[in-house]
Order: C-alpha cells, then sequence, then structure tokens
C-alpha cells in the first residue's frame, strides 16, 4: 500500500472540496444572517487539513494500483462525508448533532435524498444552498471530477475511475485518454444543470430556487429548498421540466455525450438499456395511473396523470422528489415503486439503483437457462446491443444481485434490531441502499424518528448502495490487506 501517495491525493481532493465551501459562505456574508462564520471556520479547516496532508507528500509520483484507487474512493467518500458535515455541526440554525449532521451529508454527497431535517422554508438560504450543493457534487462524482486533474497529482486516474465507475461499463472509454473522459462527462452534466436552472426559473421558480432544483434534479438527489418538496410549486411546468431532466439524467452520461459529438438521436434509440429503462417507466406510468383513476384517489383524471407520471419518474430513477405522499396511495402501489426503485436508472447515470442493465442481464441470462432445458446441447450466447456478453460479466452480475439482496436483507434486520418496525426498516434500507430517499412508515416524509444506532447503520448503506458494493466491500476483506 502506497500510503504517502494515498495521503497526497486525498489532500488534494479535500484541497478541492474546501473551495464548495465558499459559494454558501458568500450567501450567508451577502444575507447578513451569520452563517457566512460557520462556512469560513469549516473552509478553513478543510483547507488546512488537505494542506497538511498533501503538503508533506507533494513530491510523491507515482501510478495508483488498482487496490490504491479502491482505498481512495472509500476513505475520501467517508473524509468527505464527516467533513461535509462540519457547517451542519457549526449551525445555529439547524443545529444539529454529529449524528444528523454526518447522515444529512452522507445522504446529500450519495445523492440518497433522506433528511432528518423540518422546517426547511425557515432556514438560512446558505444552509438550503449547501445542501444541493452536496448533492451535485456527488451526483456526477467528484472522484470522476479528481481524475480530471489528475495529471496536477502526477498520478494515473484510470484506478480512480475504475474504483468509484463500478459495473458492466467501467472500462468503456468516451475519449483515448481518460483524462478527456472525466471532463467530457463533467461538461455534459454541467450543461444539462444549467439549462435545467433555466427552465426551472422561466417556469416560475425563483432564481435561488431553480438553481437549487436543477443540482438535485441532475444529481438525481431529491433534496429541496422547501418542506412540500416540488409540490411546494403547485406548477404544472415545473413538473414537466422535472419530469424531463430525472429521465435524461437517468440515462448513461456516455450516450448524451455521443450524441452530442455525433448530433444524432441514434445512440439513445439504438441501445437496449435506454430503451428498457423507457419500457420500465411507460409500463410502471401505465399501472399506477390505472390504479389511482380506478380507485378515485383524486378528483381529477388529469390530476391522477399528472401525479402518478411524476411519482412513477421521481422514485424509479432513485431522485425522490415528491409531489403527494405515496406511501398513502392505494393497493400495491407505494410497495410496487419502492420495488422500481431496485432497478434504478442506467449504468454510466446519476441514478442509484441495480441499474437496468444489471436486470436486463439477469433476465436474458434466466431466459437463457430455461432454453437449455429444452436445447441442452445448443450454442446460447448472450447478447446486449447486438455484441456477445462473457461469461465473466454474466458471473459478477449475478455476483453482484446477491451481494445486493443478502446486504438489503441484513441491514433490514440490523434496523429492526434498533426498534423500527418490519416496514420501516426495510423500506429506509431500500431507500437508502438504492439512493431513493422517501421510504414507508415512519421514514415517508423524514429520518428524523430513527434512533441514532439507526442512523448510523443507514448512513453506512447509502455508501454502501454509492458505490455499488463492491469498492466498498472490497476494502473489508482481510484478502484486500494481505501484501
Amino acid at each position: 500500500m502506497q500510503t504517502r501517495l494515498i495521503l497526497k491525493v486525498l489532500g488534494f481532493l479535500l484541497i478541492i472540496f474546501s473551495v464548495s465551501l465558499l459559494p454558501p459562505l458568500l450567501i450567508g456574508w451577502f444575507d447578513a444572517d451569520g452563517t457566512h462564520l460557520v462556512f469560513l471556520q469549516a473552509w478553513v479547516g478543510l483547507l488546512l487539513l488537505g494542506v497538511s496532508m498533501w503538503l508533506p507528500n507533494r513530491s510523491i509520483s507515482d501510478e495508483l494500483r488498482i487496490r490504491d484507487g479502491f482505498l481512495i474512493v472509500v476513505l475520501f467518500w467517508l473524509v468527505l462525508a464527516l467533513s461535509g458535515a462540519l457547517p451542519f455541526m457549526l449551525s445555529e440554525n439547524p443545529h444539529m448533532s454529529v449524528v444528523d449532521a454526518v447522515f444529512e451529508s452522507m445522504s446529500g454527497l450519495t445523492t440518497t435524498g433522506a433528511t432528518v431535517l423540518t422546517g426547511l422554508d425557515e432556514l438560512p438560504r446558505s444552509i438550503l444552498y449547501y445542501r444541493q450543493q452536496l448533492q451535485w457534487l456527488g451526483g456526477m462524482g467528484i472522484i470522476v471530477l479528481a481524475v480530471a486533474i489528475a495529471p496536477i497529482l502526477g498520478v494515473g486516474g484510470m484506478q480512480l475511475f475504475r474504483a468509484e465507475a463500478t459495473g458492466p461499463m467501467t472500462n468503456n472509454k468516451l475519449t483515448p485518454r481518460i483524462k478527456e473522459t472525466a471532463k467530457a462527462l463533467w461538461y455534459i452534466y454541467l450543461g444539462l444543470t444549467a439549462a435545467c436552472a433555466v427552465l426551472y426559473f422561466l417556469a416560475g421558480m425563483s432564481a435561488f430556487d431553480a438553481i437549487g432544483h436543477s443540482f438535485s434534479t441532475l444529481a438525481i438527489g431529491g433534496f429541496s429548498t422547501h418542506d412540500k418538496s416540488i409540490a411546494f410549486f403547485n406548477n404544472p411546468m415545473v413538473d414537466i421540466i422535472a419530469m424531463f431532466f430525472m429521465v435524461i439524467a437517468g440515462i448513461n452520461f456516455s450516450l448524451h455525450y455521443l450524441a452530442l459529438r455525433r448530433y444524432s438521436l441514434r445512440q439513445y434509440f439504438s441501445d437496449s438499456e435506454v430503451k428498457a429503462f423507457l419500457l420500465i417507466l411507460a409500463l410502471l406510468s401505465v399501472i399506477t395511473v390505472s390504479v389511482l383513476i380506478v380507485e378515485g384517489t383524486f378528483d381529477d383524471i388529469g390530476m391522477s396523470i399528472r401525479l402518478g407520471l411524476f411519482q412513477v419518474i421521481s422514485i424509479a430513477t432513485t431522485t425522490g422528489f415528491t409531489t403527494n405522499n405515496f406511501s398513502y396511495w392505494p393497493g400495491l402501489l407505494p410497495v410496487l415503486l419502492i420495488i422500481s426503485s431496485f432497478i434504478g436508472g442506467c449504468a454510466g447515470s446519476t441514478a442509484g439503483g441495480m441499474k437496468v442493465i444489471r436486470v436486463e442481464l439477469l433476465l436474458r441470462q434466466g431466459r437463457r437457462e430455461i432454453d437449455r432445458l429444452l436445447h441442452p446441447n445448443a450454442v446460447l450466447p448472450i447478447k446486449l446491443n447486438k455484441r456477445p456478453v462473457s461469461d465473466g460479466v454474466i458471473n459478477a452480475v449475478w455476483g453482484f444481485f446477491a451481494l445486493y439482496v443478502i446486504s438489503f436483507v441484513s441491514l433490514g434486520l440490523l434496523m429492526m434490531m434498533t426498534g423500527s418496525d418490519i416496514v420501516t426498516a426495510f423500506s429506509a434500507t431500500a431507500a437508502c441502499l438504492n439512493n431513493l430517499g422517501p421510504g414507508l412508515g415512519d421514514v415517508a416524509s423524514n429520518y428524523q424518528t430513527v434512533s441514532d444506532p439507526g442512523k448510523w447503520i443507514l448512513s453506512f448503506t447509502m455508501l454502501l448502495g454509492r458505490l455499488e458494493l463492491f469498492s466498498l466491500l472490497v476494502v473489508l476483506t482481510p484478502a484486500f490487506w494481505k501484501r
């Protein structure tokens, strides 16, 4: 393990993160509400910590190994969650305990959107902006940003990229150099965020709300500057804009890059994962809207369509925005929507969940096993986008699925041991593992009533889901630490 090199990279990443405290500092200073002192203290503290880690090791230059990459990613997300909690702990409004501050910070950075805060409309604007910005930074992954400037560190960025973005698409480069790939992803992310903010503003949001909600929309995070979330605006045009960008953010960003580069939408229509993703959203929408209309949940059919479509897209993409409390919807709908979050969005998107491509491969493998019963000697390759998928990838997907199920069940049982009822325990675990946010039972609105041990468990669960299991679990294995 290259300890000094790891400290150098971690220090540099902390310096980068400390810069993100300057915008809320300026907002607090402009509003003259005293919160600028909170962000000033946090900025100075994190900057000094980062410099103290980077400066003594600045001359160390070597290629990162894959093991170093995994450790840096896990350590950085842990350090980042603790660092991001500083403004919450130092602030008087809101005044938060250590566990609540870490929970809120972890939820923001992992784009989960689970919150322990209430009375958002009364909080200082600097705190509200900071929460939204945490999600935006976590959406594309600040590690990917670091990869774009990795040459400054004198280290290769590929190992960081591979450790941050696990899954079937990990080694797919958009450009010959990984640095250029990371930059391309961030440019698209920034451009879509700006477009979303402008449209929100034109639809009637204030500039502050438009920027804040564009951050959480593109990050598929779900934090809002209001207790009522998107329902606060009660604006059909805002709902439509949010739905459009949630779907866009739920699609592989590599396809956005290729579509822009080639000036063609063919990339979307020829990709099997995108088609499966849109099909899932369509089926869920038909079922949800039909049940709402048949059950007469809303007086107006138009309202049933509008709220049903919005909530399906929000939950299925693991965003977590709400225009209505879906936990009170009739029949199977609340459970169906929570289950849909296990699928999530496409690989390479900012969405959580297992990802559509993995579910698609699982289903195709299941179909192949059935066909083998009928044709034992047949050669039946699994294809994705007309290309055969290796058995190694299929085995990795099955391994991921097994770990996902085991993690969900184990963490759900742990939550029950902290005193949560079965609905609250397992829906909270699902919401945090899938980086969704809202659950059922006591966590339908917020997580304030969850016990302190439960919040620590859910914080770990959010990180586990954000790193898609492998990156975190591999560091916890004894084999990782053997030379």
